[in-house]
């Protein structure tokens, strides 16, 4: 599956008020992690049912890391949803269990619209 046909599952609205500023969350799983996207939308929302589907098509696609995924995850709902900022957060376990320690591998990629803060409503959100 190339870049073209993943992005095609995910579907937009329009926003249903472009002049505020409001944090959208989706959360869903791919074949590795949990996915967590947040994103300020600008002119358009994402679909909640796209983003599953959306998903689910990665599960096929073999990735080099974490960090790989993450990315490609942050540059498709760039390209599509074209968010005033967009956080992508995912973690997996390693497998390598110790002494009750279930290890983990996260990783969290952030991207805005130049130009564009709303440092107080960002400051709001947990991090985690």
């Amino acid at each position: 599956m190339d870049r073209i046909e993943r992005r095609g599952a995910l579907k937009t609205r329009p926003s249903p008020d472009s002049r505020l500023d409001c944090v959208s969350t989706l959360e869903g799983r791919t074949g590795i992690s949990p996915v967590r996207l947040r994103y300020v939308p600008d002119k358009l929302v994402m679909e909640p049912e796209s983003f599953a589907l959306y998903l689910k098509s990665l599960d096929g696609l073999a990735w080099d890391s974490l960090e790989e995924t993450a990315m490609a995850i942050l540059d498709d709902i760039n390209n599509e949803v074209v968010a005033r900022w967009t956080q992508i957060t995912l973690c997996a376990s390693d497998g390598r269990a110790s002494d009750g320690d279930a290890g983990s591998h996260s990783v969290m990629v952030e991207d805005r619209q130049p130009k564009w803060d709303n440092s107080t409503l960002l400051s709001r959100l947990r991090r985690s």
